[in-house]
């Protein structure tokens, strides 16, 4: 028995509550090492009085671990337990605070039994129950559709459509999402995510000067109330971008330390050093290397406030559903418990999405956030179905790796995507293979959490990095009957699918059988089963042959959609 691989962490993803009566507990073997697990548990003030004990079901496994998990439904929730494991099916071992025993003396185990003293209703993370239905759809504004043709255009310095420069101003805006809110409807979206919309010198608008004004370029604030509003009218719901760890260099708090230094009441919103910011400009944090990005202090509480209030005021004033949050872990953590407080009071179901492109458990425990951008299933998805570095065995390690750094409340509301206004378009990077691409979509669709399409997937726009991947929208290849007809069509196939199956209600079971990647989601007596056999063979599995570079999803045995090249 491999006992260095042994874990089990009370407190985090591998022991937390889920209700005032339920707890989900987690335990990590090394691989094919333990054929059996079981829990033993009682109340700790009770010890011996009754004893219970259930076996742990094998749940997910990576390349060098396999994950048992249970979920204990609580009569008393002053848990004590203990872990007995076999690696051979007859002879049991004990895990507790000691480690592995050969036996264990349960009347001495409050000295080193796990325990979770008590539930308390504040330390369960309540989910944003609108994420279980939720597909999103992210709009770079000034690049999705122009619908205000009286506003002045003079900033606008390109062709509809030209390949895009970080300097390119093409004038899409507000009233040209809100003139196609049902054709995203009808892709099967109802949640939107926009990049900025404040006021801003750059296409971007991640560098703003007044949080309070919807940038001219993109319309007005009315506008962007009257957008919340056609979002809500058809039951979708609309996330903005927080851009709260820098601000663009012409905001008057920076310009006012500027002109006066130390002397200004607003020196320390911005972390500076020195007692004034020199000529070149370099004595100042900022974001990355933009010295016309001054970073916040968001350690000031000052600067905090601000920023809440502005938080707050979008919830309370225009309704929006949520914030995404940009550079989120440049930020402190103490900043976020603060803000999730006041945003979560302002409206108990605003989604708080961060931007955290590596592992963010720190921030998810229910204080924070309540999920991140998913980059890392981004990466695990590109080196399977795009670059070819992982096959479908590594790839299902990898996703069950990525799935374990979590509970499964903050899974459920993870922001998952394959691409976005800051990574190359990923039917790019596929090289333009239609298959493969189609193939991750059906994925991210069915895999835990929400899945987020970057506008103009429908349409397979291609594009390398930052800024070539903001390209424009071209709305006369949109629609059903469109040369990407198929590409809609399986998008609106797999929103019908994951609303109606109660996709994300199920249970994923994710590994793969003769290099078929298989993603299994039970939910009652219903089976959806994703298979992917990107490999140039047929491949037989128990579960049917797959043709060579195919993909297929089944319910309960049956078809539903099928695919190969």
């Amino acid at each position: 028995m491999n006992r260095y691989a042994m874990q089990h962490i009370v407190d985090s993803s591998y022991c937390y509550p889920v209700s005032e009566h339920e707890i989900v507990l987690r335990l990590r073997t090394a691989k094919d090492d333990i054929v059996s697990a079981r829990v033993i548990y009682e109340s700790k003030y009770a010890i011996g009085a009754r004893q219970l004990m259930q076996p742990m079901k094998k749940c997910y496994s990576t390349e060098l671990y396999d994950f048992f998990e249970i979920k204990l439904a609580l009569e008393d929730t002053r848990l004590a337990y203990v872990f007995s494991v076999s690696d051979d099916g007859e002879k049991f071992y004990f895990f507790s605070e000691d480690g592995i025993t050969e036996d264990y003396d349960f009347t001495l185990g409050f000295y080193n039994f796990f325990q979770y003293p008590y539930i308390n209703r504040a330390d369960i993370l309540p989910p944003v129950t609108w994420m279980d239905e939720a597909v999103f759809y992210q709009i770079f504004v000034d690049r999705f559709c122009m619908g205000d043709k009286a506003k002045d255009t003079s900033y606008i310095n390109c062709e509809w459509g030209d390949v895009p420069t970080p300097k390119t101003f093409a004038g899409g805006d507000i009233k040209g999402i809100l003139q196609n809110l049902d054709y995203i409807k009808g892709l099967g979206c109802n949640a939107i995510y926009l990049t900025p919309v404040f006021t801003s010198i750059s296409n971007h608008k991640y560098d703003i000067s007044d949080y309070y004004r919807v940038d001219p370029q993109f319309g007005s604030n009315e506008d962007l109330k009257k957008l919340v509003q056609e979002c809500h009218s058809r039951g979708m719901r609309i996330v903005l971008d927080a851009v709260f760890n820098h601000c663009s260099e012409r905001i008057m708090q920076f310009q006012d330390v500027l002109e006066k230094g130390k002397k200004s009441e607003y020196f320390d919103w911005f972390v500076i050093d020195g007692d004034r910011v020199n000529e070149a400009k370099d004595n100042y944090e900022t974001f990355a290397a933009c010295d016309y990005m001054p970073k916040f202090n968001t350690s000031n509480p000052k600067v905090q406030q601000f920023l809440i209030d502005i938080a707050v005021f979008y919830i309370r004033e225009y309704d929006i559903d949520g914030w995404r949050l940009d550079v989120s872990d440049e930020i402190s953590h103490d900043f976020w418990r603060t803000f999730r407080k006041a945003v979560k009071q302002a409206k108990a179901d605003a989604v708080i999405i961060g931007e955290n492109w590596h592992d963010a458990s720190n921030y998810l425990r229910g204080d924070q956030y309540d999920s991140i951008m998913n980059y890392a299933f981004t990466k695990a998805c590109l080196d399977y179905f795009a670059w070819g570095k992982k096959n479908a065995q590594e790839f299902a390690w990898k996703l069950n790796d990525i799935l374990m750094r979590n509970t499964e409340t903050v899974n459920r509301m993870m922001l998952n995507l394959l691409d976005s206004h800051d990574t190359h378009r990923f039917f790019k990077e596929t090289g333009s293979n239609r298959l493969r691409t189609k193939a991750a979509l059906t994925l991210l669709y069915l895999f835990d959490g929400a899945p987020c399409i970057f506008y103009g997937t429908e349409l397979l726009i291609y594009g390398g990095y930052d800024p070539d991947c903001r390209r424009c929208m071209d709305w006369s290849l949109t629609g059903e009957d469109g040369p990407y007809g198929d590409v809609y069509r399986l998008l609106t196939k797999l929103s019908e699918i994951r609303i109606e199956e109660h996709v994300a209600s199920g249970k994923n079971r994710i590994f793969s059988e003769n290099d078929v990647f298989i993603l299994e989601n039970t939910y009652g007596d219903r089976v959806l089963r994703l298979m992917v056999n990107l490999t140039d063979r047929e491949r037989k599995t128990e579960f049917g042959t797959l043709k060579a570079n195919s993909f297929g999803v089944s319910m309960n045995g049956g078809f539903v959609i099928y695919e190969e090249e």
